[in-house]
């Protein structure tokens, strides 16, 4: 997979999770379809989705940036069961600070992927 794919893919994942956490998106969906008991755990699925979206935004920035600097690999990881286990562990009270920190640190390594590859070819 391509930066551009896994770029798209991860935009596409996190504005999905966005909808369905932050919005009544799938709970009304899931209750028209008489599902609605699966509703009380959906947190637990959906705000780890959404940080491992966000971890693979990042993983495309750093590809899409030339691989400059060491690999964020094991890092993102990181990251992603961190802010899944603290968000858990808080019992989802602080769930939108912590997704919008989460949102920016990716946003802010954006900025510094993009102004490492405009330093380096200047």
């Amino acid at each position: 997979m391509n930066d551009e794919k896994l770029l798209r893919s991860g935009v596409a994942g996190t504005v999905i999770a966005m909808l369905c956490c932050f919005t009544p998106v799938l709970v009304i969906l899931l209750g028209f379809v008489g599902l609605s008991a699966i509703v009380g755990g959906l947190d637990y699925v959906l705000f780890p989705i959404l940080f491992a979206s966000l971890g693979l935004v990042g993983y495309a920035l750093y590809l899409r940036s030339g691989n400059r600097g060491p690999s964020p690999k094991i890092i993102i990881v990181v990251l992603v069961i961190a802010f899944s286990a603290i968000l858990i562990w808080l019992e989802f009270r602080y769930a939108l600070r912590i997704s919008i920190a989460a949102t920016a640190l990716v946003a802010a390594y954006g900025f510094y992927l993009r102004r490492l590859t405009n330093s380096s070819t200047a």
